[in-house]
């Protein structure tokens, strides 16, 4: 066959590769569509493995609720530009998509997954080949998957346009996803480290203590001890998510919005858990 501008432009459409790559692809390939197709997958996982050794430390976090479980997932890239271009935003959404269906948790066994839009090419097969189109290192860095279940409200929100997402699970009503992401939103703001004070380690909470003795030197040692007591419950009410004000109303903690939905749906709420993803954290 022959190679015509027209099949260049048809070759460089599906596949977001440059013209240059395209005409040397149907060039080797005697014109045929498919093959050079194959050609470019084939140096497109050449060209990867040159790129694997590059800082990726931008990036973007995306999720997915189209199966039985919510997948979320980082996905990093060398420079903010190419995070920005709807080719990487397509691969994450396709990505979190492939995690959701097929309840995949863990980033090998994404990576080994056949890719559903092209059973021909692995889903790593298919990062190498947007690693090629987009000139840059792509990794999938984490995922995270929350499986979905009756009496299981599930809250997400994405900040900064993919560069923070937060989610938060709530167990007791299904109903509740509309609070769930109220929270979440919250969580992206306010970045609590803890659920509530039963789980600060040891050692943080020793710390504190320690700091608050250093700053109140010479006091009586029953005044010491409220005094300490007053900033540990302070340093909760502002790492722990459930002591903390709520953003949308600082009269109440996020505990109190939780039990006033409770008794308002006539169903015990409570947190199973919580997460707040940053790109690079």
């Amino acid at each position: 066959m022959k190679v015509t501008a027209e099949s260049i432009k048809q070759l460089r459409e599906r596949t977001g590769v440059s013209m240059g790559k395209c005409k040397e692809a149907l060039d080797q390939s005697q014109g045929d569509m498919e093959q050079a197709i194959d050609f470019l997958r084939k140096s497109g996982m050449a060209s990867a493995v040159k790129k694997e050794s590059r800082e990726a430390n931008e990036g973007l976090i995306g999720f997915s609720d189209v199966g039985q479980s919510v997948a979320i997932i980082e996905i990093n890239s060398e420079t903010d530009f190419v995070a920005q271009n709807d080719k990487f935003k397509d691969f994450l959404k396709d990505l979190c998509d492939e995690a959701s269906r097929s309840n995949i948790s863990s980033v090998e066994q994404l990576l080994s997954a056949v890719y559903s839009k092209d059973p021909s090419i692995t889903i790593d097969q298919y990062r190498a080949i947007t690693m090629q189109t987009l000139g840059e290192n792509i990794k999938v860095k984490r995922i995270l998957l929350l499986p979905k279940s009756e009496g299981r409200s599930i809250g997400l929100y994405s900040h900064m346009k993919g560069k923070i997402v937060s989610a938060i699970v709530v167990e007791g009503s299904s109903d509740v996803e509309p609070l769930a992401k109220e929270i979440a939103m919250h969580i992206a703001a306010e970045a609590p480290d803890y659920l509530n004070s039963s789980e600060v380690p040891a050692d943080v909470k020793a710390r504190e203590e320690e700091i608050a003795k250093g700053q109140i030197q010479g006091k009586p040692e029953n005044m010491i001890t409220k005094i300490v007591e007053g900033k540990i419950k302070a340093f909760y009410d502002q790492v722990c998510l459930l002591s903390q004000k709520f953003i949308k109303d600082n009269a109440l903690t996020v505990a109190e919005v939780i039990e006033r939905e409770a008794k308002k749906i006539g169903k015990p709420l409570s947190v199973k858990s919580f997460i707040r993803w940053k790109i690079g954290g």
